[in-house]
């Protein structure tokens, strides 16, 4: 039910935006908080940031604070992740959940908050 795409090749310094779109009409985009996790090979899947139902809080990890920008258009039924500057630490596979929430201002750091997942996109940045 959410599917990322924007992912691919590019060089340190380069941006790139990851959109997270919902899919399905079961799916009410509008009462889930939605969060961007990144895994790197052999290792656990890591927070990268997070947005409220609403838009209006947004949660980032040290890592990407500063770098990295999220934000929603529920119009669309889409979350952004704008990074700038990217590192070649920043390759990984990028993943989007759906956290349902009844506040429309909480967010989560936390995987095991989120029970809906994509299927994630590669990012890969050369040096």
């Amino acid at each position: 039910q959410l599917v990322e795409s924007g992912g691919g090749l590019v060089q340190a310094g380069d941006s790139l935006r990851l959109a997270c779109a919902a899919s399905g009409r079961t799916m009410d985009y509008l009462t889930y908080a939605v969060a961007w996790f990144r895994q790197f090979p052999g290792k656990e899947r890591e927070f990268v940031a997070a947005v409220s139902r609403g838009g209006s809080q947004q949660s980032y990890d040290d890592s990407v604070r500063g770098r990295c920008t999220i934000s929603r258009d529920n119009a669309k039924n889409t979350v952004y992740l704008q990074c700038d500057d990217l590192e070649p630490g920043d390759t990984a596979v990028y993943y989007c959940a759906a956290d349902r929430t009844v506040s429309p201002n909480y967010v989560s750091n936390r995987l095991s908050s989120y029970s809906i997942w994509g299927q994630g996109t590669q990012v890969t940045v050369s040096s």
